[in-house]
């Protein structure tokens, strides 16, 4: 009871001394400073917990040890989340959508830290995800909950997560616009001024937070020294096709293998096979070992072949076209690595993947244009270059991939190339998969929040919300006094028909059986079952709003009878619906 006083007077004085945009401002900033350190926390733990795995670690000599590590780290996080957490913590950005379109944007409160326990374990025994996913899940659960802790409206609510999210994203790569573009094109925050200042304001508290904290350091860096060459746009747009074609294989077998994988009823099993066939993986290619920034540090850097190296392949790089290959291998493999760790219970994301895919993909271009034709392209650039692809690709997200590439990089020398690849990306994904990878399960049940307005309004309808039951019923065996009789006590001019145990028969319409109501020498020798018909289109409490709209609109009825298994529930009205469409319209839309 105290606590429950203690918080009345704090909201009490806060409405009577802070205005709503004044709070949101202040909120905005609180939601970054905490996401910030929410980032860096998980950065370092992540880290150092690699760092202690594999201090002194000779492939050479201790390769056996890749075999294990993933297994074992990925065996403690199923252990963290099933015993202790008790919930799914598996793809995060999916579940903030979820959260966005169907909670309210309600983010349980055990997100705002168990997502950085059970990806540090995953990741920094070498699972090979990111950790962005998790950072980006946590910066949203803590603007969810500030938000609701002060209970804020709908909008303000959602408004936090997105902040929360950019918030993340800038204090992991430094990257203030990035986190920024992340809300808007992945989370689909509206763009407004309304929204864009607080968003603003967290992204860059955030990425100052993690420079006062971390100096210059950065998980992914690196400055362009190769200028782009006017020549090169031919082999930047076959880099785009390339890159989507990949984010259509990386999205599509990772979740036919993560669908496989929950096939397998028994956790330990799944771990046991799993965490075997990721060791393989891991043990034949080790730069799949972890988030794999270190690899592509090296591709950066000119030491593309290191990634090869440390394979059991090392004695074939020299020839370049079995060098090719192997790197086609890597990115085969990446997206089996990536999918089998969050298919058995990894706490992991596809952002670090899509990055390490993108530059590998990148090199690959350069090097196999390099080897078949005369002209020599920039293979640091075209793999900073791809990482923006294949992220443009998987994510459906070109714009955050370009300025995050843009802005790790230190400047927007390749901006004319990302932009090129990126949006090539994205339109060849698009042709053959109209949705990301972390949008397709929602869109598939229809609960995907989307930048149209409409459809954002009605995916946060609910059908059973809007179930009418005023409506009077009579059994088909009754006869035409008896529906008279219900009909003089109702209010609604359709009677349902209904058998022992609710379930529907069909309808009668009092249109259609005026002419004979007024005729008692029929009251007893007319039953209703002769009167009553059978709908062509019912409704099921389980169906989206945008079908239930599609049905209201292609019958031209104004009621339809809802039905769950056949038995009967009552009726949604055009006029409920488009009634609770303008209030969520106004929610939804600005002040």
């Amino acid at each position: 009871m105290k606590k429950k006083k203690i918080l009345t007077r704090i909201l009490i004085w806060r409405l009577k001394h802070i205005k709503d945009k004044q709070f949101v401002i202040f909120l905005s900033l609180i939601v970054g400073i905490l996401s910030g350190l929410a980032a860096i926390i998980l950065k370092n733990l992540v880290h150092y917990t690699h760092y202690f795995m594999t201090d002194g670690f000779n492939f050479k000599t201790e390769n056996f040890m890749y075999l294990a590590y993933p297994a074992i780290g990925i065996f403690l996080s199923v252990i963290f989340v099933k015993y202790i957490v008790k919930d799914n913590l598996a793809h995060g950005v999916s579940r903030i959508l979820y959260a966005i379109s169907k909670k309210n944007g309600r983010i349980k409160f055990h997100n705002t830290y168990s997502s950085m326990i059970g990806s540090t374990l995953t990741i920094g025994f070498g699972g090979s995800v990111g950790l962005e996913a998790p950072i980006v899940l946590t910066g949203s659960a803590i603007g969810s909950n500030l938000a609701r802790f002060f209970r804020l409206n709908y909008k303000t609510v959602i408004l936090m997560i997105g902040c929360g999210s950019a918030g993340a994203i800038a204090g992991i790569f430094k990257a203030p616009i990035a986190g920024v573009v992340f809300a808007i094109e992945v989370l689909m925050i509206d763009l407004t001024i309304t929204t864009v200042i607080p968003l603003l304001i967290s992204a860059v508290t955030g990425a100052t937070v993690a420079y006062f904290l971390l100096g210059n350091a950065v998980l992914f860096s690196f400055n362009v020294t190769t200028p782009f060459l006017l020549p090169d746009i031919p082999f930047y747009i076959f880099l785009g096709i390339i890159c989507g074609l990949i984010s259509l294989y990386f999205t599509r077998a990772a979740m036919y293998i993560e669908k496989n994988y929950q096939l397998i009823k028994s956790t330990w099993l799944r771990i046991i096979l799993g965490g075997t066939i990721l060791g393989l993986l891991i043990f034949i290619f080790p730069s799949l070992f972890g988030e794999g920034y270190e690899a592509l540090e090296d591709i950066l850097k000119g030491n593309g072949e290191s990634i090869i190296n440390q394979s059991i392949f090392s004695n074939l790089i020299e020839n370049q076209w079995l060098f090719l290959f192997l790197l086609l291998l890597i990115i085969f493999f990446k997206v089996i690595a990536t999918s089998t760790t969050t298919g058995i219970g990894g706490v992991g994301g596809i952002f670090a993947p899509s990055l390490f895919m993108g530059g590998v993909t990148g090199f690959f271009t350069a090097r196999l244009v390099n080897s078949i034709s005369s002209v020599s392209v920039s293979e640091s650039n075209f793999a900073l270059v791809g990482m923006a692809g294949i992220m443009a690709g998987v994510m459906h997200s070109p714009l955050t991939a370009i300025f995050l590439i843009a802005e790790i990089t230190g400047g927007y020398e390749l901006l004319t190339p990302l932009i090129i690849t990126a949006t090539i990306a994205f339109l060849t994904i698009m042709y053959f998969e109209p949705h990301s990878i972390y949008t397709k399960r929602l869109a598939l049940r229809g609960e995907l929040m989307t930048h149209n307005k409409d459809k954002a309004v009605l995916s946060m309808m609910k059908a059973n919300r809007l179930i009418e039951t005023n409506f009077k019923s009579i059994h088909p065996d009754a006869t035409l006094g008896e529906l008279v009789s219900v009909i003089s006590k109702s209010s609604r001019n359709i009677i349902p028909v209904v058998n022992e145990g609710q379930y529907f028969a069909g309808l009668i319409f009092l249109d259609h059986i005026r002419d004979i109501i007024f005729q008692p020498d029929k009251y007893n020798n007319t039953y209703v079952s002769d009167l009553m018909f059978t709908p062509e289109i019912t409704l099921n409490p389980d169906e989206s709003m945008e079908q239930i709209a599609l049905k209201f609109q292609m019958s031209g009825k104004f009621n339809l009878v809802v039905l769950n298994e056949g038995k009967y529930l009552g009726f949604i009205s055009r006029a409920k619906v488009f009634s609770s469409y303008r209030n969520l319209l106004k929610q939804f839309s600005e002040d």
